[in-house]
Protein backbone atom coordinates (compact mmCIF):
# COMPACT_ATOMS: atom_id res chain seq x y z
CA UNK A 1 0.00 0.00 0.00
CA UNK A 2 1.10 3.51 -0.68
CA UNK A 3 0.68 6.60 1.48
CA UNK A 4 -0.67 8.37 -1.60
CA UNK A 5 -3.70 6.09 -1.98
CA UNK A 6 -6.91 8.03 -2.62
CA UNK A 7 -9.72 6.92 -0.28
CA UNK A 8 -13.16 8.01 0.75
CA UNK A 9 -11.54 9.40 3.91
CA UNK A 10 -9.21 11.69 1.97
CA UNK A 11 -12.28 12.99 0.14
CA UNK A 12 -14.00 13.62 3.49
CA UNK A 13 -10.92 15.50 4.74
CA UNK A 14 -11.08 17.72 1.62
CA UNK A 15 -14.87 18.13 2.07
CA UNK A 16 -15.57 16.53 -1.32
CA UNK A 17 -17.89 14.04 0.40
CA UNK A 18 -20.21 15.11 3.23
CA UNK A 19 -19.75 13.65 6.69
CA UNK A 20 -21.20 14.32 10.13
CA UNK A 21 -17.98 15.78 11.56
CA UNK A 22 -17.87 15.95 15.36
CA UNK A 23 -14.24 17.06 15.86
CA UNK A 24 -11.38 18.50 13.84
CA UNK A 25 -7.92 19.89 14.48
CA UNK A 26 -4.76 20.29 12.41
CA UNK A 27 -3.88 16.59 12.61
CA UNK A 28 -7.13 14.66 12.91
CA UNK A 29 -10.78 14.51 11.96
CA UNK A 30 -13.61 12.63 13.70
CA UNK A 31 -17.00 11.87 12.18
CA UNK A 32 -19.96 9.57 12.72
CA UNK A 33 -19.77 6.21 10.94
CA UNK A 34 -22.40 5.87 8.19
CA UNK A 35 -22.92 2.20 9.13
CA UNK A 36 -22.90 2.29 12.94
CA UNK A 37 -22.23 -0.92 14.84
CA UNK A 38 -23.20 0.60 18.21
CA UNK A 39 -25.43 3.47 19.38
CA UNK A 40 -22.32 5.66 19.23
CA UNK A 41 -19.89 4.86 16.41
CA UNK A 42 -17.38 7.55 15.53
CA UNK A 43 -14.27 7.27 13.37
CA UNK A 44 -11.09 9.19 14.17
CA UNK A 45 -8.69 9.56 11.25
CA UNK A 46 -5.34 11.26 10.78
CA UNK A 47 -5.22 13.90 8.08
CA UNK A 48 -1.88 12.40 7.06
CA UNK A 49 -2.66 9.42 4.80
CA UNK A 50 -1.25 6.34 6.55
CA UNK A 51 -2.86 3.30 4.87
CA UNK A 52 -2.85 1.05 7.95
CA UNK A 53 -1.26 0.82 11.38
CA UNK A 54 1.31 -1.64 9.99
CA UNK A 55 2.55 1.18 7.71
CA UNK A 56 3.15 3.67 10.55
CA UNK A 57 6.78 4.62 11.07
CA UNK A 58 8.71 5.80 14.13
CA UNK A 59 8.28 9.42 12.96
CA UNK A 60 4.50 8.92 13.34
CA UNK A 61 4.69 8.28 17.09
CA UNK A 62 3.44 11.76 18.07
CA UNK A 63 0.57 11.52 15.57
CA UNK A 64 -0.44 8.08 16.87
CA UNK A 65 -0.50 9.40 20.43
CA UNK A 66 -2.51 12.38 19.25
CA UNK A 67 -5.08 10.05 17.67
CA UNK A 68 -5.53 8.19 20.97
CA UNK A 69 -5.95 11.41 22.93
CA UNK A 70 -8.35 12.70 20.27
CA UNK A 71 -10.40 9.51 20.62
CA UNK A 72 -10.53 10.07 24.39
CA UNK A 73 -11.68 13.67 23.89
CA UNK A 74 -14.32 12.72 21.31
CA UNK A 75 -15.63 9.88 23.52
CA UNK A 76 -15.98 12.33 26.41
CA UNK A 77 -17.82 14.80 24.16
CA UNK A 78 -20.13 11.98 23.04
CA UNK A 79 -21.07 11.30 26.67
CA UNK A 80 -19.47 7.87 26.87
CA UNK A 81 -18.69 8.22 30.59
CA UNK A 82 -19.66 4.58 31.25
CA UNK A 83 -16.98 3.31 28.86
CA UNK A 84 -16.36 2.59 25.19
CA UNK A 85 -14.34 0.36 22.92
CA UNK A 86 -11.55 1.68 20.71
CA UNK A 87 -10.76 -0.50 17.67
CA UNK A 88 -8.11 -0.28 14.94
CA UNK A 89 -8.61 -2.83 12.16
CA UNK A 90 -5.40 -3.55 10.24
CA UNK A 91 -5.29 -5.36 6.91
CA UNK A 92 -7.84 -7.71 5.33
CA UNK A 93 -7.71 -10.34 8.10
CA UNK A 94 -8.20 -7.57 10.67
CA UNK A 95 -11.36 -6.40 8.91
CA UNK A 96 -9.95 -3.15 7.49
CA UNK A 97 -12.09 -1.95 4.56
CA UNK A 98 -10.66 1.54 3.93
CA UNK A 99 -6.92 1.90 3.32
CA UNK A 100 -6.55 4.93 5.61
CA UNK A 101 -5.70 4.37 9.26
CA UNK A 102 -8.77 4.96 11.43
CA UNK A 103 -9.89 4.37 14.99
CA UNK A 104 -13.43 3.24 15.75
CA UNK A 105 -15.00 4.59 18.92
CA UNK A 106 -17.87 2.27 19.83
CA UNK A 107 -20.12 2.93 22.80
CA UNK A 108 -23.56 3.46 24.19
CA UNK A 109 -24.10 -0.22 25.05
CA UNK A 110 -22.34 -3.10 26.80
CA UNK A 111 -19.66 -4.62 24.54
CA UNK A 112 -19.24 -8.38 24.29
CA UNK A 113 -15.98 -10.35 24.40
CA UNK A 114 -14.48 -11.81 22.34
CA UNK A 115 -15.36 -9.28 19.65
CA UNK A 116 -15.43 -11.80 16.87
Amino acid sequence: MSGNTETIFSKIIRREIPADIVYEDDLALAFKDINPQAPVHILVIPKKPIPQLADAESQDHALLGHLLLTAKRVAEQAGLSNGYRLVINTGPDGGQTVDHLHLHILGGRQMKWPPG
